[in-house]
């Protein structure tokens, strides 16, 4: 499949919503207030390299940024899986995931997530 039929046969209102297979990111990494807080920071780090340990494409955003800012950004760019990592879910061992293209949202424990990720995106 060609680039620009498979932009027309996924995209949505937000954005393009990229099949795993070709997309450019396979999982975003959205640290909240990172530059504030060491383990946000510390666990974004750690989770981008073993994603990427496993060969899955990841962009981290790592700018200072509002949330909203950051989360329609990734809309648009249309990166298939997004993981949320904040203080407050950290409280609860949690990282918040979403699927792009169901819009899907929901909390997994830190300690499955690479595993979650590799299973939803190698099957």
């Amino acid at each position: 499949m060609s680039l620009p039929p498979a932009i027309e046969q996924n995209f949505d209102e937000r954005g393009i919503v990229w099949p795993d297979a070709i997309a450019p990111f396979q999982v975003a990494i959205l640290p909240m207030n990172m530059h504030k807080s060491f383990r946000v920071q510390e666990l974004a780090e750690k989770l981008y390299s073993e994603l990427r340990a496993q060969g899955i494409e990841v962009l981290m955003d790592d700018r200072k940024e509002r949330p909203g800012v950051m989360f329609a950004d990734m809309e648009l760019i249309g990166i298939p899986h997004t993981i949320v990592i904040g203080d407050r879910n950290l409280d609860n061992d949690d990282i918040e995931y979403k699927y792009r293209r169901s819009g899907e949202k929901s909390l997994i424990k830190t300690g499955d997530i690479v595993d979650y990720l590799v299973k939803a995106i190698k099957g």
